[in-house]
């Protein structure tokens, strides 16, 4: 089967799976989505959606993040990974919100990529699920399953996003990389699927998984 025959049978297993995926990370608005996406870095979606109700209920806006200051934020998001660094990014980010773009989060990779914190990935789930641009954010488990399925021999998330995007239809890459995610997470993961066990795995390489079932003894 060819690549670009591997990434249409995915899309089209992967949109029957999840027809409507929703963002895991709980947010109230544009702010609280980058907020929730930047506590998520090396840290389980589960765990930020447990801090940030209160964190929320606190300061659910650039205002108020600022207003609380490093030192407090950090008591709400003391629990995830890496808290220190994430407290002092929300509070400089926060500020710089405020005084910068009035309040407003801004709508460009260019300057959300400008603030604390927010790298590439996050700028590119803020883009697509806040403001409906079209990108392709590749995490971990993105990564593992683009090279498990094929797309990419890329080492790296940058050119596993590159391949990515040349494969899928631009209007498709928003919901793809979300039901990406969720599969990878419910059915192929790391250790419970080794390329030939989940259903699509075994719809993509038949061979493969006769060959294993040869191996045993």
């Amino acid at each position: 089967m060819k690549k670009i025959e591997r990434a249409e049978l995915i899309r089209n297993r992967l949109s029957e799976l999840y027809p409507h995926p929703p963002v895991p990370l709980d947010h109230r608005d544009t702010f609280t989505l980058l907020v929730a996406v930047l506590l998520s870095a090396q840290c389980t979606d589960k765990k930020v959606n447990e801090v940030t109700p209160r964190l929320f209920d606190a300061a659910g806006t650039p205002e108020k993040m600022s207003l609380l200051g490093e030192d407090q934020i950090y008591l709400f998001i003391k629990s995830l990974g890496l808290a220190r660094q994430k407290a002092k990014n929300l509070a400089s980010l926060s500020s710089i919100v405020v005084e910068k773009f009035d309040c407003l989060i801004p709508n460009s990779f260019e300057e959300l990529e400008s603030l604390p914190g927010v790298g590439h990935k996050t700028a590119s789930v803020v883009m697509a699920q806040a403001f409906g641009v079209p990108a392709f954010p590749v995490d971990t488990h993105i990564h593992r399953l683009a090279q498990r399925w094929g797309l990419t021999n890329g080492k790296s998330v940058v050119q596993t996003e590159v391949d990515l995007k040349k494969l899928f239809p631009r209007e498709h890459w928003n919901d793809l990389h979300l039901q990406i995610i969720f599969y990878g997470r419910e059915y192929c993961t790391a250790r419970g699927c080794d390329g030939t066990r989940c259903d699509l795995c075994r719809e993509l390489y038949p061979r493969r998984r006769k060959a294993v079932e040869c191996r045993k003894p």
